[in-house]
């Protein structure tokens, strides 16, 4: 059966567009049919299944947890480098600059806490870079409690976010300040050195099912992973974000990706750059 080409009727597309909603709120148009057909035609191979009808059935009745994730795994789109949209790192760095003088929380023993979601961090580029940003500007935060929690529906990119070694052709394009933070490995690769590693919570995570974070968080990442939601599932996500954002915390978001700040409780506060304020929240609700 390895040789034979497998079609996919309007159908079975159809049912498969619907099961990926479902399950990760993914709206997957026409134009992904291709990538469709190219990224499960192993799996229902491997499942020694005759067609794409016959794997729908096989998700609904009989698959484990873990066959779900590989389908899930095999429709997410990971697209990342480090410094990605580098404004929102300035941004981030500015801002972090004003906690630093003026912490927003203290732990119980007086400790300054800063917490930053990545939410859709992909192979880890992202998270890394928030640290990177802030630890190369302020290495008072050494001393604080401050984490970073990095999540994705996508349990494959989680892994390897989680080991923190990319290929060196990852530094192409970084100021040289900022390759050096990489530390070399005996087969060419580089990696994210222990102490940035160690700040580092992943996670994953799908943001259609229950959140078990309670927050606050002083800013959340979540860039380019709402493109693949319908207009619903994205205002429902940006809700549950402005649930979890103190007043004056921020959001940013993707390039290609836009929300009703006003109606949600945001101020606009730089290209895809969303400031969290109560007063709007208060106007959005009369």
């Amino acid at each position: 059966m390895s040789g034979e080409e497998i079609s996919l009727s309007d159908k079975e597309f159809d049912k498969i567009r619907d099961r990926i909603y479902q399950i990760a709120g993914i709206s997957l148009g026409e134009a992904k049919r291709v990538l469709v057909v190219s990224r499960l035609t192993k799996i229902v191979r491997a499942k020694n299944l005759k067609s794409f009808d016959a794997y729908v059935d096989f998700l609904d009745k009989r698959a484990s947890r873990d066959d779900k994730q590989v389908f899930v795994n095999a429709l997410t789109t990971n697209l990342t480098r480090f410094y990605r949209e580098d404004h929102h790192f300035d941004h981030l760095v500015k801002y972090v600059g004003r906690l630093v003088a003026n912490p927003r929380y203290k732990t119980s023993t007086g400790k300054p806490r800063l917490r930053i979601w990545s939410a859709g961090c992909s192979t880890g580029q992202e998270p890394y870079t928030i640290a990177m940003a802030l630890m190369q500007n302020f290495p008072q935060l050494k001393s604080w409690d401050f984490k970073i929690l990095a999540t994705d529906v996508d349990t494959d990119v989680i892994a390897k976010a989680a080991m923190g070694i990319y290929p060196a052709g990852e530094l192409e394009g970084l100021s040289k300040s900022q390759a050096a933070i990489f530390e070399k490995t005996p087969d060419g690769n580089v990696r994210i050195p222990s102490n940035l590693r160690n700040l580092m919570t992943f996670k994953p995570l799908n943001l259609m099912l229950d959140w078990p974070m309670k927050g606050p968080f002083d800013a959340i990442f979540c860039r380019n992973v709402t493109i693949y939601f319908d207009k619903p599932t994205q205002t429902k996500v940006f809700e549950r974000f402005s649930e979890l954002l103190p007043e004056d915390g921020y959001l940013y978001i993707g390039h290609s990706e836009n929300m009703r700040a006003a109606a949600l409780g945001f101020c606009i506060d730089g290209k895809t750059i969303y400031r969290r304020s109560m007063q709007e929240n208060m106007r959005a609700s009369r």
